[in-house]
């Protein structure tokens, strides 16, 4: 059996569990396998000292990334946290120096940055924590920052976005070296779903827009939630908040960050995502329920944001029968 191995970078105001997460998913992966070096793990901090993560919890390290460099290494594994955004320039230079030699190069959160920073993101897809996004975007430009998905592969790169979802890629690595079959043990040890797919949103549109100060705009944007078929005209909505069309676009984009259309967009592409990973309705039905009216304009909307068709969508990510 092919053993690998799994080199964590540790450095002060980690988030904890970013290195704990992937680290529980790879040695469980190890127990499911009946081989516990099926991935070395090794956390390593620049001088080798202990660190303390952002929640004041306290890591040790094996060793001093100087003495764990060297070796080879098939995943370098780059957690965020507070330190990533304050890195240090002994830790870039190292990323510089090592990033490139890895098999696979990933990153947790808003590890990315330290990625990007180093330079090892330019040309390729990444992703980070959806609070990130932007400020990524804007300093980063040779990277190209996609801030929907849970996760992203690209190549040799792999980058998740917040927290969690560094148990997903993880377990989407360990499938790709061991199959469904020890993925789906090792997601049923950690209880968690196997498995959340890469390009899952990362939070609902609800989350995606800031919520609006005024209670008739904050009502609205539940009740276009909770009603993605009706009539979600700039118009129409403007009657329902009981403004002026040119005076609620304003006041929406004001308030929640984004206009009335993109917001109804993202409402009824997640509705309709539900609605094929959760329920057997054909795609008529799930079009018409999501708003679109026919299948062709569902489709150019999966298409335009995800890349795929609505019935490609559910063939990959609807959860298969037990």
């Amino acid at each position: 059996m092919t053993q690998r191995s799994v080199l964590v970078v540790l450095f002060d105001g980690v988030q904890s569990l970013d290195v704990t997460g992937p680290a529980e998913a790879f040695t469980a992966a190890g127990r499911v396998l009946g081989d516990p070096a099926a991935y070395r793990l090794r956390f390593a901090s620049l001088d080798g000292a202990p660190v303390t993560a952002h929640s004041g919890l306290r890591l040790m390290a094996d060793a001093s990334l100087k003495d764990a460099g060297p070796r080879k290494t098939d995943i370098l594994l780059v957690p965020g946290g507070d330190g990533a955004h304050h890195p240090d320039a002994g830790l870039l230079d190292w990323l510089r120096a090592h990033g490139p030699g890895a098999d696979r190069l990933v990153s947790v959160c808003s590890g990315s940055l330290l990625l990007a920073e180093a330079g090892l993101l330019d040309g390729h897809r990444a992703t980070t924590h959806w609070a990130s996004c932007a400020d990524m975007a804007r300093r980063y430009p040779a990277v190209r920052v996609e801030a929907d998905p849970i996760f992203v592969r690209d190549g040799r790169v792999a980058t998740s976005a917040g927290v969690s979802a560094g148990i997903d890629l993880a377990l989407a690595l360990v499938e790709e070296d061991h199959g469904r079959g020890v993925a789906l043990a090792v997601a049923r040890i950690l209880v968690v779903f196997l498995r959340r797919p890469g390009n899952q949103a990362q939070f609902s549109a609800q989350l995606a827009a800031q919520t609006a100060r005024r209670e008739p705009l904050r009502e609205l944007q539940q009740w276009i939630t909770e009603h993605p078929g009706d009539d979600l005209s700039v118009e129409a909505l403007a009657r329902r908040a009981r403004l002026s069309p040119r005076h609620f676009a304003r006041a929406f984009h004001a308030e929640t960050g984004t206009t009335p259309g993109r917001y109804v967009e993202r409402v009824r592409l997640e509705h309709a995502r539900r609605l094929l990973e959760e329920t057997p309705d054909g795609v008529r039905e799930v079009s018409r329920a999501a708003g679109y009216g026919t299948p062709e304009a569902m489709r150019r909307a999966f298409v335009k944001t995800l890349g795929t068709a609505p019935a490609e969508y559910r063939r990959r990510f609807r959860p298969t029968p037990a």
